[in-house]
């Protein structure tokens, strides 16, 4: 939450639901199945196979590239904002703060919406959302305002993605009130600001911190399992013969490193043995394959033209 705040001039009704019902609005009729009160948002997701977005990369005109208090790349959780802003879009923010930064002294990583996940600054580089103390420890992601209930369980899904998606391309374990923590929580640990974002925001919703953090780890342990945020059964790895010889299976790989922020690459050479490749994947992300090879006891997945990740550094997913 932002110093610069604009006034909320109306408020947002606290709803729960339970049992099976419709919600109608100006953006349509919302059917909810089987939602209890305290826990609708979670379940409505599940009930109605929400998915989040995917995260859009663009880079702002935020022009600072300070470390965090451990070095550049080492964040050491994510920290949940809410706008305070009644109506306005991931898009509208994400324009306003790029051209107001300079005056208002602030800037955070991300904004969420609904629609859109839009990542404005690099992660490997520190912000100014929350006081000194907050900036140079989290990931701030901010949560936009929206008007229904299914527009709210959107904008959760895709906050709550992107938490869980940061906590791992950063090798960080999901501890909640440690890794993952409010803006609220930065306020009083420090008292660097006064906001207390995003709890008076959820409450409006009947949802609180205790449920997000319940999707959060749900996304977390999916995506590290799957690569996927559904809970699914990891299909077995292919059986690759020793001889070296290609077997050609679709799927995914995602990819880990415990020792780096980067996941090495090899390249096969005519006679079967390998090389060092000059380039590396993003630890945490997922890449697709279609070819896997083995040498010297380990599965190669390919990732491109004669670029290989061995299974020391990967899980796969068969489609």
């Amino acid at each position: 939450m932002f110093s610069k705040k604009r006034i909320i001039v109306s408020t947002i009704a606290s709803i729960a639901f339970a049992g099976v019902g419709v919600f109608s609005s100006q953006f349509g009729t919302t059917c909810i199945q089987e939602v209890q009160a305290g826990s609708w948002v979670n379940q409505y997701i599940a009930n109605n196979n929400i998915k989040p977005v995917g995260i859009e990369n663009r880079e702002g005109t935020f022009n600072r590239w300070s470390g965090y208090r451990n070095g550049v790349g080492r964040p050491e959780g994510v920290m949940i904002h809410e706008t305070a802003t009644p109506n306005a879009t991931a898009e509208a923010e994400v324009s306003y703060f790029n051209r107001k930064w300079p005056v208002l002294q602030t800037y955070v990583h991300a904004f969420v919406d609904a629609n859109k996940i839009i990542n404005i600054k690099n992660t490997d580089f520190l912000v100014w959302g929350a006081g000194p103390n907050a900036n140079q420890r989290y990931i701030q992601v901010e949560l936009c305002n929206v008007n229904t209930p299914d527009q709210f369980a959107r904008s959760i899904s895709n906050d709550a993605y992107y938490a869980a998606a940061k906590l791992i391309q950063y090798g960080l374990p999901f501890v909640p009130d440690k890794t993952l923590v409010t803006h609220k929580q930065a306020t009083n640990w420090w008292h660097d600001t006064t906001h207390v974002d995003p709890d008076g925001y959820l409450a409006k919703w009947d949802y609180d911190m205790s449920q997000f953090n319940e999707l959060v780890g749900k996304y977390y342990n999916n995506l590290k399992a799957t690569g996927s945020v559904d809970d699914a059964v990891v299909d077995p790895a292919p059986v690759v013969p020793e001889d070296g010889s290609i077997v050609k299976r679709e799927g995914k790989v995602t990819v880990a490193n415990p020792g780096s922020f980067a996941v090495p690459l090899v390249a096969f050479r005519d006679d079967g043995t390998t090389a060092d490749s000059n380039r590396g994947l993003a630890k945490g992300s997922a890449w697709y394959t279609d070819q896997q090879r083995s040498f010297d006891g380990h599965v190669y997945y390919r990732v491109s033209t004669n670029e290989w990740v061995a299974d020391t550094y990967s899980s796969f997913v068969g489609w």
